[in-house]
């Protein structure tokens, strides 16, 4: 992957990577509908509900086997959750499944999958001490069902680890079933934008948000923020 500037909001691919614990998540899901990739694959349909994924995308996507992949879309095609669906791509046609619109229970299930604590908070906050002096963490956009939202996530801090950072990111991914976008900031830097009305920085802190780490003051030092 090519570094990005700490101070860039990026969209990264999920690949390979540890999955991250969600909170009502993998463990009451999972009895739910007995297999954790199940949640995951349903995570990721309904969170792109208009494109095409072909079987070794949705494996990639959610980190589990090509054979529990295609186990799990041949489930969910029975059940009406998914179906068939061909797509263009680079001159080619791409044979993948796609969320079916006219699926019945679909505002239950979003309920169920995406309502309460989307994630563990504690143990979101104990990861990205990991990277750094962390000062604030900020959740927005799909952590707070706010999908439009330019961010879902901001990080300000001391001395942060890029690539420690990307790794959380790609985790995180993995579970939710979609693409985070994120913006990470030393925290001098933070509050000169922020002071500076950056409009990036200003779309998340002057609207609704949860604050998972909010220490040292930054906020404080920011013009018209709610603390």
């Amino acid at each position: 992957m090519v570094p990005i500037p700490i101070s860039t909001p990026k969209r990264l691919y999920s690949q390979g990577i540890e999955p991250y614990t969600l909170s009502m998540s993998t463990d009451t899901l999972s009895a739910i509908f007995n297999s954790p990739a199940r949640v995951k694959v349903m995570r990721l349909f309904l969170l792109n509900r208009d494109t095409v994924f072909a079987p070794a995308q949705v494996a990639t996507w959610v980190n589990v086997s090509s054979p529990a992949a295609r186990k799990e879309l041949t489930s969910l095609a029975r059940a009406g959750f998914i179906k068939r669906k061909k797509d263009r791509r680079d001159g080619r046609t791409v044979d993948g499944w796609m969320f079916d619109q006219k699926f019945e229970y679909t505002d239950s299930l979003q309920q169920l999958l995406f309502g309460t604590e989307f994630v563990n908070k504690t143990e979101l906050a104990a990861r990205f001490r990991k990277t750094g002096r962390i000062k604030l963490l900020l959740l927005s956009g799909i952590f707070t069902q706010k999908p439009d939202a330019r961010l879902d996530l901001l990080l300000v801090g001391d001395n942060l680890k890029r690539s420690a950072i990307e790794r959380i990111v790609r985790s995180l991914e993995g579970e939710i079933g979609r693409e985070v976008a994120y913006a990470a900031f030393e925290s001098e830097e933070f509050v000169y934008r922020a002071s500076m009305y950056d409009k990036l920085i200003r779309d998340i802190i002057d609207f609704p948000h949860e604050k998972v780490v909010n220490q040292g003051g930054l906020l404080q030092r920011v013009p018209q923020v709610q603390v």
